[in-house]
């Protein structure tokens, strides 16, 4: 009797661990569909205009980081057309390497914003500092945004 206690018990933890498994695979990429549920949030104190990929390699400057723009496969960039420092960017790599080398990329961008807006823009600053980075397998989000606890209920993120 002990024996098969023990079986059904090991049976509901196996279970239980392919249950977790099974929702940390539906969060390994974010997707633009994350990037559209965040724009439609009300994170953003203004309405952010498109970014298309080419711009958005150079803005980030991952060339610098050693990748190539072949390595940015997809994703969705919205930007402020300068009254804030607002931008929202899913980017899809083309393997998870890339997608780390971007974090920093975009780590090392955020600080040249931050520096370049101190005097310019200083009531932006919160937000630049309060970015929200994250790399998810071959995908990387950026939010810098007037609420990104707003941003990140839109996606069930913590």
């Amino acid at each position: 009797m002990k024996k098969w206690m023990l079986l059904l018990a090991g049976a509901m933890l196996v279970m239980a661990l392919v249950g977790c498994g099974s929702q940390k695979e539906s969060l390994a990429s974010w997707t633009e569909e994350h990037g559209q549920e965040i724009l439609s949030s009300g994170a953003f104190s203004e309405e952010l205009e498109e970014l298309d990929l080419d711009t958005a390699f150079l803005l980030y400057k991952l060339e610098d980081g050693g990748l190539s723009r072949e390595n940015l496969t997809g994703g969705l960039v919205r930007r402020s057309a300068g009254a804030t420092c607002e931008e929202l960017a899913v980017l899809i790599f083309d393997d998870e390497k890339a997608a780390e080398t971007a974090v920093q990329s975009l780590q090392t961008y955020l600080e040249g914003q931050i520096a370049s807006n101190t005097d310019y823009r200083p009531a932006e600053i919160p937000k630049l500092e309060g970015a929200w980075v994250e790399q998810r397998g071959n995908t990387v989000l950026m939010v810098v945004a007037n609420d990104v606890q707003a941003a990140k209920d839109a996606v069930g993120s913590k």
